[in-house]
């Protein structure tokens, strides 16, 4: 009899997969609002450990955390006409509080470029003030009409960063650092994700900028996920808020802005890049456990052993549990931590302490091996880092074999079906690029001919990067 699937097969169904992977591995359940989430305590743990190393990378670009109100008045939101019209569909509007009728109505924040801008404008007075680098952690709101735990929620937690800058030179080479330095330093090297850095189109970009830099992965289903953006504002909202200072030349200037986020969805993204059959495959430097040490039984000598082993790989700098419920069956214990992509099982039963040996599994490369006890301390540091470094190989391989040059819409449109398509942005241009959004594809970033991100949208040697996107 064939062995039962504990998760639906990716092949079979790809969203259906998903589902049962961020289910079964205790991730998050829908909250009881259409749209929202609870997320359980091993999803948080993943999203705490994501906070914590954005958190470190941006204080190291200058800036300091701040909070800003969840509620914003409505007429806040009305003073950028683009800003407005590019969120209106997705607001969430407060018009009764205390009983009564509010005599201007509030809207959840769904982002706080508005709100932030006002302040900035009473703390920005002089030249000397600037830059002005701040970045909040929050929920935000915006009204979802297809659902997605993780990737589309009503409800979501991110970070946001909001920065008033001198020049525009300045401004532009700020929000540049934090696309390449914060975001794409953290998703390659911490998650582990192959990104394509580029520049969003002008349909693309965010409401109310002048450019958006951008990051996209390819899933693993060969569709895109937008995974953190970094804007230019101009002086859009300088001038709506009034943000000026006055410049060493003793003259009223605008401030040149930029914002940037990245949101609760990068969980996900983890999921469907790095997710197999089996269930999560987590990056060992993201990992909250990177190493569980199992006991087989209940047998007092492996009791002790596995215990010690733990305490040995936590002095060698590796965060560990142990695992020694033998009141439950070790085939589900073994199948849980499967599921929940903990990159190193240590097994030890009394056959495998009476040879001195534990059995190592490895989840990214699918390996098991017997290994000495007493080499495990030294090994599992080099474990570690040799499968983050596979992980991220992969995920750069799978795009690498799913993405194809084309020459005309139409190739672009049967290659979308399976990957991505590349095409130069002479050739495809807006009006491509349009006819494109109908069939449901969109064009996901401009890159530069040598990979780099382009300056203009119109620079001589742009390609386009084109995808079906979640």
């Amino acid at each position: 009899m064939a062995k039962a699937h504990v998760l639906t097969p990716r092949a079979d169904d790809f969203p259906r997969w998903y589902q049962d992977l961020i289910t079964k591995a205790e991730l998050a359940d829908n909250g009881p609002v259409r749209g929202t989430m609870v997320i359980r305590p091993y999803g948080y743990g993943l999203w705490e450990r994501m906070q914590q190393e954005m958190d470190t990378r941006i204080k190291d670009a200058g800036a300091s955390n701040a909070y800003f109100p969840l509620f914003i008045p409505q007429s806040y939101l009305t003073k950028e006409a683009e800003h407005v019209e590019g969120f209106a569909p997705e607001l969430a509007v407060v018009t009764h509080a205390g009983g009564k009728e509010l005599e201007e109505p509030v809207v959840v924040r769904p982002t706080s470029e508005t709100i932030i801008n006002d302040y900035f404008s009473k703390w920005v007075n002089s030249y000397r003030d600037l830059p002005l680098l701040i970045n909040q952690w929050a929920n935000v709101v915006r009204w979802e009409l297809r659902p997605r735990v993780f990737l589309r929620t009503t409800e979501f937690l991110w970070q946001e960063g909001h920065t008033a800058h001198a020049t525009y030179e300045d401004a532009r080479d700020y929000a540049a650092h934090i696309h390449r330095n914060v975001y794409a330093d953290f998703m390659e090297n911490v998650l582990a994700m192959d990104v394509v850095p580029g520049r969003k189109t002008a349909r693309e970009r965010f409401a109310g900028a002048i450019n958006t830099l951008t990051l996209e992965g390819m899933m693993g289903d060969g569709k895109a996920l937008q995974l953190g953006t970094s804007h230019e504002l101009g002086q859009n909202f300088a001038k709506a808020f009034n943000t000026r200072y006055l410049s060493k030349d003793g003259r009223q200037e605008y401030v040149w802005q930029t914002s940037w986020g990245s949101t609760t969805r990068l969980v996900g993204a983890l999921v469907m890049m790095h997710g197999d059959d089996n269930g999560l495959r987590i990056p060992p430097r993201l990992a909250p456990i990177q190493a569980v040490v199992l006991a087989v039984k209940g047998d007092d000598a492996v009791l002790a052993k596995v215990r010690e082993i733990g305490d040995r790989l936590s002095a060698a700098g590796v965060r560990v549990r142990v695992d020694d419920r033998t009141d439950t069956p070790f085939g589900r214990r073994a199948v849980d931590w499967e599921l929940k992509g903990v990159p190193v099982r240590i097994e030890v039963g009394p056959r495998d302490l009476e040879n001195g040996t534990a059995v190592l599994v490895r989840r990214i490369p699918g390996s098991k091996e017997p290994m000495a006890i007493e080499a495990l301390s030294a090994l599992l540091p080099r474990v570690l880092e040799d499968d983050q470094a596979l992980l991220l190989a992969q995920s750069h391989q799978r795009r690498k074999d799913h993405t194809v040059e084309v020459a005309s819409i139409e190739e672009a449109e049967e290659a979308v079906n399976s990957g991505w398509a590349q095409i130069p942005w002479a050739r495809l241009g807006p009006e491509g690029e349009a006819r494109l959004a109908e069939q449901g594809v969109s064009v996901r970033c401009l890159v530069a001919a040598d990979g780099s991100v382009p300056e203009a949208d119109d620079q001589p040697g742009n390609v386009a990067v084109m995808a079906r996107a979640y």
